[in-house]
């Protein structure tokens, strides 16, 4: 068997998904906003256990990068893709490692002993949108070291594309810095996602400190406006911030960045520091940054949005690791993403579709 070209790190999570009719409720008693990602503080720790107690709730596997691997193990061969996180020992780490299985993604878990549970994750849904509510137990317990044993250090040598969930640099910076310099100095390809809002308002620092190694930048609009603001850039619009964040300075400068900001059912817009070099491909003639409209999706095709923008950035990462142009790759974001809304949590249809 060859080794995966795709790894992917982040925190592992258990998404505990409560219905829309429901949502609005948990929303006003927890003080959440209607589309948001947070971590838990000590006022929302009771949600976990009210809404499985005081709820229908859905149990899904979930956490960012793991989604995006999922998504990336979709349009590649089985085990092309391998994921790594820290988990506890426990059902939760079960659930999700059969997950990872039947998707054909290898699990790389730093198993945390009892009594330190797997991080778990609130979804409140309401209308089309999701507040995340997340706490991260033995994720934020990963260690360094894991990545030199020999079995992890193995896939991190013998892949080429390399994904980390911008949840991580809450606690793993040394760890993504590691990861991601190795990979830069062999002219490797590093994705980051912005991942949240608050990573860009309460990380920046972390944030800036991986950037130079980084080739490709994906985030939202809302993401955009969270790190516009952080960086004293008011009132930018996203293409302003797609652009300024394409020109950050870059450890490996013979590499282009490409950041890409998606805008819901809106647009994506693509912005790079040398258009017509790999692996943004674009032409002189086009614009910097290029917006490409996103297909049209009927609301009652939409079913739940929770895990649809890490479906767009694994199906993006996969067409790439496909050998895909930057245009196709984002085509196949895209029907990933809405293929996600039509399924209930981070999600996709099975038996595959053919999307390249």
């Amino acid at each position: 068997m060859s080794s995966p070209i795709v790894v992917c790190i982040g925190n592992p999570l258990l998404d505990i998904q409560v219905s829309p009719q429901d949502g609005p409720k948990y929303l006003e008693k927890y003080g959440l906003k209607a589309n948001d990602a947070i971590l838990a503080e000590e006022k929302h720790m009771p949600i976990y256990e009210d809404i499985v107690a005081n709820s229908e709730v859905t149990y899904v596997a979930g956490g960012a990068a793991q989604n995006a691997a999922r998504a990336a193990s979709y349009v590649l061969p089985e085990k092309s893709v391998a994921y790594i996180g820290s988990v506890g020992d426990d059902d939760l780490k079960q659930t999700l490692q059969k997950v990872n299985e039947t998707e054909g993604v290898v699990s790389a878990y730093e198993v945390q002993p009892a009594p330190t549970k797997t991080g778990a994750c609130a979804v409140i849904l309401s209308n089309h949108d999701r507040s995340l509510v997340t706490t991260l137990r033995a994720a934020e317990m990963f260690h360094k070291e894991h990545l030199a044993k020999p079995e992890v250090a193995a896939l991190i040598d013998g892949a080429k594309f390399f994904y980390i969930g911008g949840f991580f640099l809450t606690h793993g910076i040394e760890s993504a810095l590691e990861v991601a310099k190795a990979a830069s100095s062999r002219g490797k390809t590093v994705v980051l996602n912005l991942s949240a809002p608050f990573i860009a308002q309460f990380f920046k620092v972390q944030l800036e400190e991986l950037l130079p190694h980084v080739d490709i930048l994906i985030g939202n609009e809302s993401e955009a406006a969270a790190y516009a603001e952080a960086a004293g850039l008011a009132d930018a619009t996203p293409e302003q911030v797609a652009s300024t964040l394409a020109v950050f300075s870059k450890s490996n400068a013979s590499r282009p960045r490409v950041v890409i900001i998606t805008q819901g059912p809106d647009s994506t817009l693509v912005a790079s520091s040398s258009p017509s070099a790999s692996p943004a491909n674009l032409s002189p003639n086009d614009p910097n940054p290029k917006i490409y409209p996103v297909p049209k999706l009927a609301a009652d095709k939409i079913i739940d949005t929770n895990g649809a923008g890490d479906m767009f950035a694994g199906g993006l990462l996969g067409a790439l690791a496909q050998g895909k142009s930057l245009d196709e790759a984002i085509e196949v974001g895209h029907k990933l993403g809405q293929m996600c809304c039509g399924q209930i949590g981070p999600k996709l249809q099975f038996p595959k579709v053919n999307v390249l």
